[in-house]
């Protein structure tokens, strides 16, 4: 696979350099923080050699690739000078706090997943040599990896400290510092008993080794210090001013009081955690069993890490992730190799062969968007599979003793000394594949058939051949018109998201072109989606970056979904009001399933009044 080509194209597809904040990538996803995601056209990118789906939850647009896609990420940063992990306007923009919890939790857990899977392994390394009398527990060699294995989770509120640094847009070497003083032998030595005190002000001593909420709300914190800091701080001395008034007054607060409430969150999560697993052990598995594949689509499966990371601290094992995610992890693995067994397309036999060998590690991305979503059936199989061998996980009480990747890989991290743990991890697996596999079978799927190429050249030809229908899109808007390729917005001008025209309104107002339905708009109201009963999509832009307005100047009278007829009005907009803001008002006008027609072809007028033809389509 050309993964520089690849990378040029996806650049390009999701709006070029401009429209890109931030990207970087997690084991098996292209995670873009875009400056509009209007901009990008979704359905090319899927169509893209390589690329398994795409989904945009959280404000993060997301492409999966597969295990190749660090490489891809690799040759997107050599196009341009983007960054990696800071949230971009188009995240801060979300709405809701549920949104907002879950796309910062997401943001700062991923980077570090992979010291956390790594150190797992170590550990799992560990238990196997242990178990197979290869190291003794009394040697150095012993001694080094269990440290080894053991660092990224003491010094947790560090690494996380830089990663939420990086999110809450504050500097992330003083957060390193904040967090390296929770874990600082000094202050671990005031722990004596007596009664200790910062500026007169008591301070609760407490362990923060491998805590997880306390620095989270410390570095946010410092997020607001840090930026007042700097706007009292005069020019000539705030290179030391800034970062001194940063830490001394975050410092008195986390010591004082955000350290110790977020230890209470994190004492009263694990209070919840133990009743449930002393009252209903089984429900956790079931549900994670059944319902990960959801929770991957929606980024929520990160949401758990500080909970699992909370019951390693408080109770040496976890139950939250790695039962669960085993057995939604293996059925989704066998779902698509059964669909691999089974298809007669052979595209899609080896793209199942090829993602369930992965998904059996325990990546699933690839088999989730590229096989069993798009054929529905083999993921409500995996999804009942995995629920059943989640029911065996719980009632067997299985637990996970370090961090991984829930595969057959994963397996050494079931290892305690109690032997049964692990051997019911190696059941829960069967059944996984045994109940998916029945199911499967039993549900079937519809095949995608092969297209064949002589019957396909023959309806071309019969299609090129036939009588040339036509249809006729009013303008929505007023003004001068202009052809896209003049537009200040490459995305436009090279006709990326389809062809169209583009008018410089005279008229604030965007009437509707035809017939159609709003198939979505956009939350701040500068773009809108149609569709005709013919199938046309087209997409109205109204101007350049207007989405960094935030709404500001717009005013809908339609909502997504509605049904509308020609010429109802759709927005209003007050162009002078834009244009004092510094934003060009020009409105694309674009048929975005362009690919769909033999051509589409724009008027040669220069000025254009409503009810006037903009657009003509030939299909």
């Amino acid at each position: 696979m050309d993964f520089k080509k690849m990378a040029n194209e996806i650049l390009k597809l999701v709006g070029g350099e401009k429209n890109v904040a931030s990207v970087t990538n997690c084991m098996t996803r292209l995670r873009f923080n875009l400056n509009d995601v209007s901009k990008a056209n979704t359905e090319a990118i899927k169509k893209l050699d390589g690329v398994q789906g795409v989904v945009n939850k959280n404000g993060q647009f997301q492409i999966i690739i597969g295990t190749n896609v660090s490489k891809v990420c690799d040759e997107i940063h050599k196009l341009g000078n983007f960054a990696e992990n800071s949230s971009s306007d188009s995240e801060d923009k979300e709405t809701g706090i549920i949104n907002k919890v879950l796309g910062t939790i997401t943001a700062i857990f991923t980077p570090i997943i992979p010291a956390l899977a790594g150190s797992g392994m170590i550990k799992a390394l560990l238990a196997v040599l242990k178990l197979f009398g290869l190291v003794d527990a009394g040697t150095q060699t012993y001694a080094y990896l269990s440290f080894l294995s053991d660092t990224v989770f003491y010094f947790l509120p560090v690494i996380l400290a830089y990663s939420a640094a990086k999110r809450f847009k504050c500097s992330p070497y003083l957060a390193a510092v904040l967090g390296a003083a929770l874990l600082h032998p000094s202050f671990t030595a005031l722990n004596t008993g007596d009664p200790v005190a910062f500026f007169g002000i008591p301070v609760r001593m407490i362990s923060y080794g491998s805590s997880v909420v306390p620095i989270l709300l410390i570095v946010f914190a410092q997020s607001y210090v840090e930026k007042f800091a700097k706007k009292i701080s005069p020019a000539s001395v705030k290179v030391f001013l800034v970062p001194l008034i940063t830490l001394i007054i975050t410092s008195l607060i986390g010591f004082t009081a955000l350290g110790p409430l977020g230890n209470y969150v994190g004492e009263i999560l694990a209070i919840g955690m133990n009743f449930i697993n002393d009252r209903a052990g089984w429900l956790i598995p079931v549900i994670m069993g059944t319902f990960t594949p959801l929770f991957i689509m929606t980024g929520m499966h990160y949401c758990f890490a500080p909970i699992q990371q909370i019951q390693y601290a408080t109770l040496g094992y976890g139950t939250i992730l790695g039962p669960g995610m085993l057995s939604s992890n293996i059925a989704q693995a066998t779902a698509a190799l059964v669909v691999g067994f089974k298809t007669k397309n052979k595209s899609l036999k080896q793209l199942s062969l090829s993602s369930s060998t992965t998904a059996f590690m325990g990546i699933t991305e690839p088999a989730l968007y590229g096989v069993n979503f798009k054929l529905k059936k083999p993921l409500y199989a995996s999804m009942i599979g995995g629920g059943i061998a989640g029911l065996y996980a719980g009632i067997a009480g299985i637990r996970t003793y370090a961090s991984a990747t829930a595969g057959l890989a994963a397996i050494p991290v079931y290892i305690s000394d109690d032997m049964s743990n692990v051997l019911n991890a190696c059941i829960t697996i069967v059944i996984a594949i045994v109940a998916t596999t029945i199911v499967t079978l039993i549900m079937g799927f519809d095949d995608i058939e092969e297209e064949n190429k002589e019957v396909s050249e023959e309806k071309n030809e019969t299609k090129s051949k036939s009588i040339v229908g036509e249809i006729s899109l009013a303008t929505p808007v007023e003004g001068e018109v202009i052809p896209l390729s003049e537009m200040n917005d490459d995305v436009f001008a090279e006709e990326l998201m389809g062809k169209g025209m583009a008018v410089i309104p005279t008229v604030g107002k965007v009437f509707a072109p035809f017939d159609c339905t709003v198939e979505s708009l956009f939350k701040t109201n500068h773009a809108i989606g149609l569709k005709d009963e013919n199938g046309v999509e087209l997409l109205i832009h109204i101007g350049i970056d207007t989405v960094k307005l935030e709404g500001k100047y717009f005013n809908s009278h339609i909502k997504q979904g509605d049904v509308v007829k020609a010429g109802d009005l759709l927005i209003e907009f007050d162009k002078e009001a834009i244009k004092n803001a510094g934003y060009d008002i020009t409105t694309a006008v674009i048929v975005t399933n362009t690919a769909n027609y033999m051509d589409v072809l724009g008027t040669e007028k220069t000025y254009i009044k409503n009810e006037d033809t903009l657009i003509r389509v030939l299909n």
